[in-house]
């Protein structure tokens, strides 16, 4: 017969342990980082798992990309970064609740999908932040054409009265 002693300790130890696993997996988790530099070399960031830029530099060829180019080139860069470090989320937790385990499914619905632009994609047009409808209806109203300047009146010499219509002679 088995020892109720016995199975209790052995299940504090077990316990104890999965709890020491945790902590460590906690641990790196808060602590991860991702890293990417850009195909044509010229950006390198380290983010946070959350995103957080950590470090940022530019290698030789960012000096000859205009400066929209390169933000968004910071920005796609920094979004691999940031997916790689969120992807290590998973091996960090699988041996502590199973590859293919519930816990693991529901670990991965709460991570957030990260779209991931390619290098080579050019940058997207701005976004336009709108306050009120008053700007939403003006962004959305294209501004009118400008008008073609006006030609001036040529004299036709039909106008044989020379007072002006807004002056009476003689005084008011």
């Amino acid at each position: 017969m088995t020892d109720p002693n016995q199975l209790i300790e052995d299940y504090e130890q077990r316990t104890a342990a999965l709890l020491e696993q945790a902590e460590e997996a906690k641990s790196r988790i808060a602590n991860l980082t991702g890293a990417a530099t850009s195909q044509d070399g010229a950006v390198t960031v380290s983010v946070s798992a959350g995103g957080a830029l950590l470090s940022l530099s530019f290698g030789t060829k960012a000096d000859d990309l205009p400066k929209d180019r390169l933000a968004a080139l910071v920005l796609s860069t920094a979004k691999r970064a940031q997916a790689q470090a969120v992807g290590q989320i998973a091996t960090i937790m699988a041996p502590l609740i199973g590859d293919n385990s519930e816990a693991m499914q529901f670990v991965q619905s709460q991570i957030p999908p990260i779209d991931v632009p390619d290098d080579d994609a050019p940058p997207s047009p701005p976004q336009q932040f709108v306050v009120n409808e008053e700007q939403q209806e003006a962004v959305a109203t294209p501004p009118p054409a400008p008008r073609p300047a006006r030609r001036p009146a040529e004299d036709d010499d039909t106008d044989f009265d020379q007072r002006s219509l807004f002056k009476k002679e003689g005084g008011w």
